[in-house]
């Protein structure tokens, strides 16, 4: 679906992507992960368009994008940024409507899918007369996906949809994300500081440090087989404090957390 070609980005001094080749399948779930500050921002953007990269190449259905693609591409992809990014002089509705007013997609069109979308996100109807101001933060973000997913895009693009979150209302809106991604069936590029989210998610984990790609592949195949000391530093560093000083359990060191895939958590043991 969308292929990175040795993808370059600077600032300045700072190199904020070096050499990324990264391909994304069309109906999976890619969680990027890794410390603030080292690029998955920055690549979520450069998919989008919003970022040029210095040098390399972006590919969308195995087509090359050209300067003149972007606006047209993306209508094919929703953007979820960090804490949901509301217009707060919009209504809720408003906001997720923006872009199908702007095409001039008609009345009757516009309100059938909005609604579709409130089911589909579980959000009741009456919400979508609020403002921003007047949601709770785990309604926002469901505004936000609403608003991602108004033109039926084909990819998914979430950068920390669920950071700011109470741990609660996580938990219940990672359930219900994940079902709606696989309802959906669309290709989504998830960024996240979370070990046990991005398990959660992902089909594919990617950890990115200072701009490079260390590793990719499946969580235990980063536990099992880590290709540098950092991807085991990473991991540990997860760890939840509450497994740090659980006692210790028959059978289970060096072994596997059955918990390590539960949702906002990275349970595991690596010696």
């Amino acid at each position: 679906m969308i292929g990175l070609t040795n993808i370059t980005k600077a600032y300045g001094e700072t190199k904020a992507l070096q050499a990324v080749n990264l391909a994304f399948g069309a109906g999976k779930t890619t969680a990027l992960i890794g410390p603030s500050g080292f690029g998955k921002s920055t690549l979520l953007r450069v998919i989008i368009g919003l970022i040029r990269p210095d040098s390399g190449s972006v590919t969308f259905k195995e087509r090359e994008v050209a300067p003149q693609d972007w606006l047209s591409l993306r209508q094919k992809m929703g953007y979820v940024i960090q804490e949901g990014g509301l217009f707060p002089h919009l209504r809720a509705s408003d906001n997720v409507t923006l872009m199908a007013r702007y095409l001039s997609w008609d009345r009757e069109r516009i309100t059938q899918r909005l609604y579709d979308l409130a089911a589909l996100t579980r959000l009741s109807p009456q919400i979508l007369d609020r403002f921003p101001a007047e949601l709770s933060g785990g309604q926002r973000q469901r505004v936000s996906l609403m608003r991602a997913l108004m033109l039926d895009p084909d990819v998914l693009l979430l950068d920390e949809p669920l950071g700011a979150l109470d741990p609660l209302t996580r938990v219940d809106l990672q359930s219900d994300l994940r079902q709606i991604f696989r309802q959906l069936r669309k290709t989504v590029v998830l960024v996240t500081h979370n070990l046990g989210e991005a398990a959660f998610f992902g089909d594919l984990v990617v950890l990115l440090r200072d701009g490079l790609v260390v590793q990719s592949g499946t969580l235990d195949e980063l536990i099992q087989t880590p290709v540098d000391p950092f991807v085991t530093h990473f991991i540990n560093a997860q760890r939840s404090p509450l497994d740090r000083h659980a006692p210790s359990r028959p059978g289970q060191a060096g072994g596997k957390n059955k918990n390590q895939h539960r949702p906002g958590r990275a349970t595991v043991i690596i010696h």
